[in-house]
């Protein structure tokens, strides 16, 4: 989910890994800061191989990418940091990401989900998108109870102040669990 001046809209976050040695590229004409939440959250996820059966040594014969579809518009910010670190947990682990959840909130080196702005309007967009459950920061709650009763009907909100808690409610425990056919996360720029 994002926010941009003509009010929220959808993004997604691809993940890929290639043969290679500890590269990763970030495309999709990605501002400064959303590069840093890249960053990060590779770095997270890279703590929690062992956890997420990932093998430890991933990143010695890989290279990651991530791209950020729509490249002619420009995306800056760090509420895209869940989304990107699931979307690499997912590219990872082989285990795709739910197709009716979105998510947004920024992402700490030791996993923290902190708050983002702009929570009306991501949630228009993802209720506008036919999305189904929503994941946020967990000090974000205020923003959505300001929100209008109507506004939020039919979705389901789910508050969280770790990257483990996002693993554990959007990625599928196997191919065809309420999934499509790419790994992907609609995220948040």
């Amino acid at each position: 989910m994002a926010w941009t001046e003509a009010g929220g809209d959808i993004l997604f976050v691809e993940a890929t890994k290639m043969p290679g040695k500890k590269g990763l590229a970030l495309t999709g004409q990605l501002g400064e800061v959303m590069q840093e939440s890249a960053k990060a959250a590779l770095s997270y996820v890279r703590t929690k191989a062992d956890e997420l059966k990932i093998e430890r040594d991933f990143f010695e014969k890989y290279d990651l990418h991530v791209h950020v579809p729509a490249g002619a518009i420009p995306k800056d910010g760090p509420s895209a940091g869940v989304t990107i670190a699931c979307a690499l947990a997912s590219e990872l682990t082989g285990r795709p990401v739910r197709n009716d959840v979105a998510m947004t909130g920024e992402i700490t080196l030791s996993g923290l989900v902190l708050p983002v702005g702009g929570i009306k309007e991501k949630i228009l967009a993802a209720k506008a998108a036919g999305i189904k459950k929503v994941i946020l920061p967990l000090r974000n709650r205020g923003d959505v109870e300001e929100i209008g009763e109507e506004l939020k009907e039919g979705l389901e909100f789910v508050f969280v102040e770790a990257a483990d808690e996002v693993f554990k409610l959007a990625l599928a425990d196997s191919v065809g669990d309420n999934t499509d056919s790419l790994r992907h996360a609609e995220g948040s720029a």
